[in-house]
């Protein structure tokens, strides 16, 4: 009872932000939200009128505080539920707040590294360079004399977000109860996806760890370079890095007056986002302006890894068939991959869904080349999800969000150019070597061998087997049965008969012996 009570307080204060900020569309998706929306309307404070409803909405959750700066940037993946201006507001929503005082900072620090910070730093900078929801960044050099940045957890951030989340788990599942037809969006489940990513989030152990993998996938490529960790000074709630020196990528006149390429410094980003995708399935979901630089070289500089995703090689697999059907405006075949990868039920009528895919793409790729956006193309598939019973992908929100932001960056440096167009070569090279005959025949020789490494394993079993059975000790329950002959049938790769022989086979070789 005390959690409906809280939880309906926070509702409250939640409401009362919506309103000043003329945000309430939110809640227009039933009758009653609509008739709320409209009796609170002339509530809502006139400074924000002039905008557009996805910068009023950002600009509340700027006022709600972490949690919400977080899930206004996870929302803006969602342009199934607020549409694509909004998504594209959101995007732009800036993850910053007021510093905590330096006191704080150092205290955390000691704590977490169990030595003063003196001991530990020759100089540590009290005025924060960068102040965020998780956390701020202050400059330093070590005791060894290295410049680093050092990041430190907010305090009291992970029970602020425990007390948010438990919220939004709440009003998912009223959500999900009361509203059966928005089911298929799945907001549990968007939600536990969220908690994940914001609990790893503010476990900087885990943000470390992903500056170093990636680091490691990009050791030999000098155009694309990651600030060395240092271990020894980073804890749960505190991470130190190598200080980088470069000019924010969104900073165009500073970079051109520098002699950088703009042209070169996008082909850049493409080939390091195509790289990150594609060759390693484990991206930088977060590159924003804020978090990317160009150094002296001419390389581009990665910081704040906080937020990472993964795509598995399959997933990899749709996808580039996917861009490159948008590409050739092959809807055909954009239309199979999505049955193909089971995100539409294969009831529905791939025609009638390429046609769909048609509707949308083409007014977008009449236009010249540089205006198409393929991340805000991926995006409006959302917009045919109920027509096609198609289940929201968690998995892949964080990609589409993070193409959408780095299509942002491309564009800043030089709206005449299309990343995506850039990176062509590099997807069709990959689709040869990793769809191509070759490949086909390179994987077949791997499962053929894997499946010959696992042979002592099957005929250890079998031996067990038989002897269950000279002592009468082998039972199968029925759905056991029923789940192999099933499973063999899925599979379409042998007849549902032949495990069986394979089984007696074995056996009557074994009771010979």
């Amino acid at each position: 009872m005390f959690r409906v009570f809280r939880n309906l307080l926070r509702l409250a204060s939640i409401g009362r932000a919506l309103t000043r900020h003329d945000a309430l569309f939110l809640i227009e998706v039933t009758d009653g939200g609509r008739l709320l929306a409209k009796i609170l309307h002339p509530f809502a404070d006139s400074r924000y009128a002039s905008l557009r409803p996805g910068q009023r909405l950002a600009a509340a959750l700027q006022m709600l505080g972490p949690t919400f700066v977080k899930f206004g940037q996870a929302l803006s993946t969602r342009a199934d539920l607020v549409g694509d201006e909004v998504a594209a507001d959101l995007s732009e929503l800036q993850d910053r707040l007021a510093p905590f005082p330096a006191a704080a900072a150092r205290a955390i620090v000691a704590a977490e590294l169990g030595q003063p910070v003196e001991a530990l730093y020759r100089h540590f900078e009290d005025e924060p360079v960068a102040a965020a929801s998780i956390a701020q960044v202050h400059l330093a050099v070590t005791s060894d004399g290295e410049e680093v940045a050092v990041k430190v957890l907010r305090p009291g951030v992970e029970q602020k977000f425990a007390r948010d989340i438990a919220l939004f788990y709440w009003l998912a599942g009223w959500v999900e109860r009361l509203l059966p037809s928005m089911r298929r969006l799945r907001f549990v489940d968007s939600v536990h996806a969220f908690e994940d990513s914001v609990i790893m989030e503010m476990d900087l152990r885990f943000e470390a760890a992903a500056a170093a993998e990636m680091a490691d996938n990009f050791a030999d490529d000098p155009t694309f370079t990651i600030p060395t960790i240092d271990w020894q000074r980073t804890a749960h709630r505190v991470l130190t890095m190598e200080r980088i020196h470069g000019i924010s990528i969104d900073e165009v006149e500073v970079l051109m007056a520098a002699g950088h390429d703009r042209v070169a410094i996008v082909e850049k980003a493409a080939d390091a986002f195509f790289n990150m995708v594609f060759r390693d399935g484990f991206f930088h979901a977060d590159m924003h302006p804020g978090n990317l630089f160009v150094g002296e070289n001419g390389q581009l500089i990665a910081v704040d890894f906080g937020i990472t995703g993964r795509v598995d090689k399959q997933t990899r697999r749709f996808l580039g068939e996917m861009l490159l059907g948008f590409l050739n405006g092959d809807y055909r075949r954009v239309a199979e991959v999505h049955f193909e990868a089971g995100f539409v039920p294969p009831d529905k009528s791939i025609d009638a869904f390429a046609q769909a895919c048609r509707s949308f793409a083409e007014p977008l790729l009449g236009r010249p080349l540089h205006e198409i956006s393929i991340a805000r193309l991926l995006g409006q598939l959302f917009e045919v999800t109920e027509t096609f019973a198609m289940e929201v992908q968690p998995q892949l929100l964080l990609l589409q969000k993070s193409m959408l932001v780095a299509e942002g960056v491309g564009r800043r440096l030089d709206p005449q150019i299309n990343m995506w167009q850039l990176a062509r070569p590099l997807i069709e090279q990959w689709m040869t070597s990793n769809l191509g005959p070759q490949a086909r025949v390179m994987e077949s020789v791997s499962a053929m061998v894997a499946s010959f490494e696992s042979l002592p394993r099957l005929v250890s079993h079998a031996e067990k087997t038989v002897e269950a059975l000279r002592n009468g000790g082998l039972k199968l329950h029925p759905e056991s049965i029923r789940s192999l002959q099933n499973g063999g049938r899925r599979s379409g790769l042998f007849p549902t008969w032949l495990p069986w022989v394979l089984v007696v086979g074995l056996t009557a070789l074994l009771l010979r012996r």
